[in-house]
């Protein structure tokens, strides 16, 4: 039987020492964990600067278990909406400039009669 092993997403610490999970949340706000069939799928969503290590299923389901979490995704898509600009609209009325508000100063403050 062959052994699947995915390409999953890690953080690094800045000396290196400490890698850990990187964790994603799905649509509905769920956390899952994700893992890629090959290198280049995963360079292709996350950007050739990702780290990553590879891990077969069972070890990843026993790293993210005591955190809660279930659900993996193997190979996602980014399925996020187009961000959509609103229309430029030059104002009618010029806006009148308000005065800033002076900092709050012991003088200044309320005080007790």
């Amino acid at each position: 039987m062959a052994r699947d092993v995915w390409h999953v997403p890690v953080s690094t610490s800045g000396t290196g020492s400490t890698t850990a999970l990187r964790l994603f949340r799905l649509r509905d706000g769920r956390r899952c964990a994700v893992g890629f069939s090959s290198p280049e799928g995963l360079a292709a969503l996350l950007g050739p600067d990702q780290a990553y290590t590879e891990l077969g299923e069972p070890a990843l389901r026993g790293l993210i278990a005591p955190l809660g979490i279930d659900t993996l995704v193997l190979d996602p898509r980014l399925v996020a909406p187009s961000v959509a600009l609103p229309p430029a609209t030059t104002p009618s009325v010029t806006a009148q400039a308000t005065p800033p508000v002076p900092p709050l100063t012991p003088a200044t403050q309320l005080q007790r009669r």
